[in-house]
């Protein structure tokens, strides 16, 4: 009988416990997942192959781009930054992106380096999703080899996006205004929404939609101009009826607000 109580009780002390123990399980799972173990680090995603090179570490490249190492630990990509060390070389230094820079070091020629202004899939290799996105119907022309991600990007500065002067929301759309100028130009009266940025309504790298829109249909402009419903099928927007308008497709492309990006004539953008 005393065993019995015993067994008893021993499974309530177990039954009790088990909470304490899965946390302790836990932390011991974050704990030996957040140690530096001596084994060479891996990576989810290769450097670039380069026959016959070897990695060297970043010390080797900052020889001759200094200004490039100094900037680099600042930027969004040097939060992966682990150090001049070779060790680190293939997974978070300059030879991740570039590939082994052994043969670059000893000749000097950039045909021993991969460079991603001429070769995107160095940066697409882990950019996977924005990859894809260049695969869609309307995208900007980069997998053609028309552009190239440094035309946007500046990899090694503090700031992802190239900067190119101005303040605020300017400064944001200045990567979108060196080719876009038509569209970014000042007007007499302007759409609002340029006021959010360009990415209010394009995506940067592609979509679906012609133009690069997020939608395609009037419920793009119906994000900002609400709609008040009168009746069953009674559309208003602002004060006058939208009913039939709405009916004979897009706000831009149904003959009416074409000047999406603002007129010199039209208060309404009409054209």
């Amino acid at each position: 009988m005393r065993t019995q109580t015993n067994r008893i009780r021993q499974t309530l002390g177990l039954l009790l416990n088990f909470p304490a123990l899965l946390c302790l399980a836990l932390a011991s799972a974050i704990l030996i997942s957040c140690t530096t173990t001596q084994y060479a680090p891996v990576t989810l995603a290769a450097p670039p192959q380069i026959p016959g090179a070897k990695f060297v570490g970043n010390k080797a490249c900052a020889e001759c781009h200094e200004k490039i190492h100094g900037d680099f630990p600042g930027s969004a990509h040097g939060r992966f930054y682990r150090g001049d060390d070779a060790h680190w070389a293939s997974v978070a230094g300059c030879e991740s992106c570039h590939g082994a820079g052994s043969k670059h070091v000893g000749t000097g020629l950039a045909a021993d380096i991969v460079n991603p202004r001429h070769d995107p899939l160095a940066c697409l290799k882990c950019h996977v999703s924005t990859h894809g996105e260049f695969t869609m119907p309307h995208h900007h022309r980069v997998l053609e080899g028309r552009m190239t991600c440094i035309d946007c990007h500046d990899p090694h500065g503090q700031k992802i996006h190239q900067p190119a002067g101005g303040l605020g929301l300017q400064q944001r759309d200045a990567v979108c205004v060196r080719c876009h100028k038509e569209q970014t130009a000042p007007h007499v009266f302007e759409h609002e929404a340029l006021r959010e940025g360009c990415m209010s309504c394009h995506k940067p790298h592609g979509a679906m939609n012609r133009g690069m829109l997020v939608q395609r249909d009037a419920n793009l402009c119906l994000r900002c101009h609400a709609q008040i419903q009168t009746g069953a099928s009674g559309v208003f927007i602002g004060k006058m009826d939208h009913t039939g308008f709405l009916r004979g497709g897009t706000c831009w492309s149904a003959g009416c607000h074409s000047a999406v990006h603002g007129s010199n004539f039209s208060p309404r953008l009409l054209y």
